[in-house]
């Protein structure tokens, strides 16, 4: 068994491209060679910015010879049929088997030397080779038909133990040679198989496995800042670009002027992050330090100082212009940035974004009015200060991160109500929907739009909005995503449900919503984001008083989902749905909750199994449910059966409707439970389509109270097994 080794070297691939390039190079070679029956004990893929490797492991010298069959026409078929059958066979009739009176065309085919195999499959992966953008180059550009790649492809290796493949695409000829890292070693290698490949390579400055690189980014990152006596900021993301971006990573720590510490801590990590793929670093406190970590692609001879300080004036010049931006936004108000929105066009059939503002903030209102947001006692958040965690968490949690009034920032806003002392939580909630997307229109986010909804905080903070206020403009765009925070501030809660409703009704009702895998407003994300909001912090609702049937039933879908993880199945979901009216998202889910402990017991178990037959029987009968739950007068005496049942319904019915009233859904279920024996002895003993017709109506009907008294808790016939 012989290994085989494939770099195609070229140009820089971006980094965000080469994990996926790897997974479609495995992906394709495997394909490629499936064809024609191989396949290697294992397939290993690498990725630089110059070159895109595999090695395939444990390959045949050769394919397995096969014979292939052809079924034909009867032996005694007209001579059309033949002849047609030899001209598709390219075959004389000689030729032909014959076994049980019918022919058959039998090919055998030898087997193929595998460095055949290999030089076709090579053109073939790099000419299909689906790159989200590629390019072509050179003179041949000028046809369509020329060769694509992600950037100008300069060399191919491929190599079959130490056999080359010969493959030849748009002039560039397969070899032995590539070329080590551009500065530390620009000339050219030559390989002798995938054995020495990986090793030679290092010796030549280049680490071909990412994963190695990675880990030295993260490794000697995290060593650098603690021998400053600083706190690495973790990010793996950007662990990733750095070695998708060097061949011979070299981490360096610098400082930048303290003096840009006046800005806003995510701002200046975005700045580095995004503009210079650059790392920060915490001091002992866990506040933002005045240091950064890039990497090098070089090993520099003094040890990088001259990287490190042409790196410095970059990022200051990027912090200069966030300074820039953070500073001249705070010279208008909040207030007056949010006069802007009306310009903006939210969507054409919803009007402009100060038209969704609006509808926000009299919803946000309402929300507190109804008592729906319950208001705390003291009233949180009524002074002003700098921005604390919205969820409670407090220091180290990013949310976290404050920012004391800037120096420029006006000393008050125009005279306001609204403004402070005596503020109601109503006020509050109006009030920070009315700015919480101000912050839109402000330089710094059309700069980093990463930070709409953050930096509006910090602007309202500085303005001297109460701290309330100021956390539900940074956070009302909270949950975002399943593992994202979710707010817990009353006003924050306030304004961030009602931004989040208004999206889906007002979608919903100008038919726009999500189809399929389509989703293009995000309306499944805000539906999350209400179920969290809703279930995190117990707020009792119907969400009827504020959607139509199709958005209920949109939630209901989204609640499936965000019960999944926690184990709790969809079908006991619709059970309860199934009931109609139950849109109290915190009492549908304890509901839920109480059914599903109830069906794993043996006695939820076999109800379950009884009222299935009791329900099937009805149907059988075409037997229309009575609805009312009133037993009627018997014209007969009762089996004994029969009349426990009645008295076991008699006990149950009302004792599951006072349960269910009180909320006490596991009340509820044991009153369902002394059900299960009476149910069960009843089948055994009484015949429900007795030859008597009394008998049978009054036994249907008594199978029809089984049934009414079991959907007063949820309905069955939507539980599965």
């Amino acid at each position: 068994m012989t290994d085989f080794l494939l770099e195609l070297r070229s140009e820089e691939i971006p980094a965000r491209m080469q994990d996926k390039a790897r997974d479609d190079l495995a992906r394709l070679f495997a394909a490629e060679l499936g064809k024609a029956g191989l396949a290697a004990g294992s397939l290993v893929t690498y990725a630089t910015p110059r070159r895109l490797v595999l090695i395939a492991r444990d390959l045949p010298a050769e394919t397995q010879a096969v014979s292939e069959e052809l079924k034909g026409p009867k032996a005694s078929a007209p001579p059309q049929a033949l002849d047609g059958f030899l001209r598709k066979t390219g075959l004389t009739r000689e030729q032909l088997v014959e076994r049980d009176g019918v022919l058959y065309a039998v090919t055998d085919k030898p087997g193929r030397a595998t460095t055949a195999v290999l030089g076709e499959a090579i053109p073939a992966i790099i000419r299909g080779f689906p790159w989200p953008k590629s390019m072509r180059w050179g003179a041949a550009s000028a046809s369509t038909e020329s060769l694509r790649w992600v950037r100008p492809l300069h060399g191919i290796v491929a190599l079959f133990g130490e056999e080359l493949v010969e493959v030849e695409i748009a002039g560039i000829r397969s070899g032995f040679a590539t070329f080590g890292h551009r500065f530390h070693h620009p000339g050219q290698i030559t390989i002798g198989s995938a054995a020495d490949y990986v090793e030679k390579l290092r010796a030549c400055h280049v680490i071909v496995d990412q994963d190695e690189r990675r880990a030295l980014i993260r490794e000697r990152a995290t060593a650098l800042a603690a021998e400053a006596g600083l706190v690495l900021v973790e990010d793996e993301g950007l662990v990733a670009e750095n070695a998708g971006l060097t061949e011979w990573p070299v981490p360096l720590l610098g400082r930048f002027d303290a003096d840009f510490l006046t800005v806003p801590p995510e701002v200046i990590q975005l700045t580095a992050r995004v503009n210079q793929k650059y790392f920060v670093c915490r001091d002992a406190d866990g506040a933002l330090a005045n240091a950064f970590v890039c990497t090098a692609n070089i090993a520099a001879t003094d040890g990088g100082a001259q990287i490190v300080e042409g790196n410095r004036k970059v990022l200051a010049a990027r912090l200069s212009d966030a300074r820039f931006f953070y500073e001249t936004d705070l010279k208008t108000p909040l207030e007056a940035q949010a006069g802007k929105l009306a310009n903006i066009v939210f969507h054409e059939k919803l009007g402009t974004v100060a038209d969704k503002v609006d509808r926000v903030a009299k919803l946000a209102r309402w929300l507190v009015e109804e008592g729906i947001i319950p208001s705390p006692s003291p009233l949180v958040g009524e002074g002003r200060g700098p921005l604390a965690s919205a969820s409670g968490k407090g220091e180290g949690d990013s949310a976290s991160l404050t920012t004391a009034p800037h120096p420029s920032a006006p000393s008050a806003l125009p005279p306001s109500p609204t403004r402070g002392e005596g503020m109601t939580l109503a006020d509050m909630a109006e009030r920070a929907a009315r700015l919480a997307k101000a912050d839109l229109v402000t330089g710094m986010v059309g700069e980093f739009p990463e930070l709409q909804g953050l930096i509006g905080g910090y602007y309202a903070a500085a303005q001297g909005e109460p701290r309330a206020v100021a956390e539900a403009v940074r956070d009302h765009y909270k949950p975002v995503g399943q593992g994202d925070d979710v707010p817990t501030a009353p006003v924050t809660v306030a304004v961030s449900l009602a931004d989040k409703l208004d999206s889906i009704t007002q979608f919903f009702a100008a038919d726009l919503r999500p189809s399929g895998s389509k989703d293009p407003f995000a309306l499944r994300r805000s539906a999350l984001g209400v179920v969290a909001l809703i279930l995190d912090n117990g707020l009792r609702f119907p969400l009827g008083r504020v959607a139509d049937r199709a958005v209920l039933d949109f939630f209901a879908d989204r609640l499936k989902v965000q019960q999944r993880e926690a184990g709790v199945r969809h079908d006991l979901i619709d059970a309860v749905f199934a009931l109609g009216g139950e849109d109290d998202l915190v009492r549908l889910l304890a509901r839920v909750h109480a059914l599903q402990a109830f069906v794993a017991t043996e006695d939820g178990a076999n109800l379950l199994a009884g009222y299935k037959r009791a329900a099937n029987i009805l149907k059988k009968e075409g037997y229309a449910a009575g609805g009312d739950g009133v037993a009627q007068p018997l014209a007969y005496t009762p089996e004994p059966a029969e009349a426990a049942l009645i008295a076991a319904l008699d006990a149950a019915e009302p004792a599951a409707a006072a349960a269910v009233a009180a909320e006490n859904f596991a009340g509820a279920m044991a009153a369902l439970a002394s059900l299960r024996a009476p149910i069960d002895a009843f089948f055994e003993g009484v015949i429900v389509n007795d030859p008597d017709p009394a008998k049978r109506a009054a036994r249907l009907a008594l199978l029809d109270r089984v049934r009414a008294a079991v959907h007063a808790v949820a309905d069955f016939s939507k539980i599965e097994g």
